[in-house]
């Protein structure tokens, strides 16, 4: 499992560099890419709730290609009721209505949440938005990301006592997330002093605490989507990594919030 861990990373970290780097059409098809396994894996766990996974794929991928290059204001709500007048269309006209407020719901969340929080990613890649430090806002958050998710692993299996939520996922420790919250402000403090020059020591440290904190709940909400679905990883398309939920999950709810913080506070 370790050596196929490690060929894994081997192959994957240059291709995701490689997008990063080029951005543009490379960045947002690898993106693309992302949402979609994380939505097939997500509708694939709920598969209880009989979700309209096929049709809710169609919306979100129409949905992520509408995000790209537009601006983030009244297509997202024109979006939303777009699909669930969809939905509900489907549901008033089918031909069994038991818990059909429930497959709406789930449908909804897997069709419109996942592709949009994804879709920030992109949105702070494009230059257009983010200016000449696009290309490094990404490093960084790709970056900060594997060492707190590392240094939470490691620092929670050699000093971990007290459960984070042990409900949820039972092997994480409040230590553990304290150091991967630590080391996350450091990575991305010393991201800054490396190759992103327009950037402040504090902007670097909140992007940090952002990407620590909401970062780390963002895996534990996918967690409890796994705890709900009563399955380990989310799917096992990338080798010894278990899917594209357990290696993306951690930028749900932080791309979005790095994004506000980059266009409307920094």
């Amino acid at each position: 499992m370790l050596s196929t861990r490690i060929f894994t990373a081997l192959v994957g970290i240059p291709v995701i560099f490689a997008c990063i780097y080029f951005g543009g059409i490379p960045f947002f098809i690898m993106m693309f890419a992302v949402s979609f396994f994380c939505g097939w894996e997500y509708f694939t766990l709920m598969r209880k709730y009989n979700p309209h996974k096929v049709l809710s794929l169609i919306m979100s991928v129409l949905f992520f290609l509408s995000l790209y290059g537009s601006s983030y204001d009244a297509k997202i709500a024109v979006s939303a009721i777009i699909m669930l007048l969809v939905l509900f269309a489907v549901e008033v006209f089918g031909k069994n209505t038991e818990k059909c407020i429930e497959r709406i719901a789930v449908s909804f969340l897997g069709a419109f949440f996942l592709p949009l929080s994804l879709s920030f990613m992109v949105a702070i890649r494009d230059a257009r938005y983010s200016g000449s430090d696009a290309m490094q806002y990404i490093f960084l958050i790709f970056i900060t990301v594997w060492v707190l998710d590392t240094a939470a692993f490691a620092f929670g299996k050699m000093l971990g006592k007290h459960k984070l939520a042990e409900k949820v996922s039972p092997k994480k420790t409040v230590e553990g997330a304290v150091a991967g919250a630590v080391f996350g402000v450091l990575t991305a403090i010393a991201c800054k002093f490396i190759f992103i020059s327009g950037l402040s020591a504090a902007d670097a440290a909140v992007f940090g605490v952002i990407l620590s904190v909401v970062g780390q709940f963002s895996d534990l909400a996918e967690s409890l989507i796994k705890r709900d679905a009563n399955i380990k990883d989310s799917g096992n398309i990338i080798p010894g990594h278990g899917g594209f939920l357990d290696r993306f999950d951690s930028y749900i709810f932080a791309a979005p919030l790095v994004y506000c913080y980059i266009f409307f506070i920094k």
